[in-house]
């Protein structure tokens, strides 16, 4: 069975599918990288709750910057977040993002 969440007519939040939860991409608030990375996180820990899932549960994360410039600082958001011992596969590239004002877009899919 798929379940879809918080759905419009674009896009679903997340979608929950034989014991997965795939997150769509989440974009925060601030005016750092560093700010919106907290912000995204913030996002995906409430989505993860929201269905029945955790950040010990992640599989897959890939995170987009608009600058590798501002890898190092997401990193260190990053790196305090994630659970020790439970860190996913990651991927992380450059990407022109949704709006000029978005900095970080994170992406995850983990376990139920």
């Amino acid at each position: 069975m798929i379940e879809r969440f918080e759905t419009g007519t674009r896009m679903s939040q997340f979608v929950k599918h034989n014991g997965t939860v795939y997150l769509a991409g989440q974009v925060g608030e601030g005016a750092t990288v560093a700010d919106q990375t907290r912000d995204c996180l913030a996002q995906v820990e409430r989505l993860l709750a929201e269905a029945g899932s955790s950040t010990d549960k992640m599989l897959q994360a890939i995170i987009w910057l608009a600058d590798m410039a501002d890898f190092a600082e997401m990193n260190e958001v990053w790196d305090a977040w994630v659970p020790a011992g439970h860190a996913p596969v990651r991927a992380c590239g450059e990407a022109k993002l949704a709006a000029p004002k978005y900095l970080v877009e994170v992406i995850i899919v983990a376990a139920c």
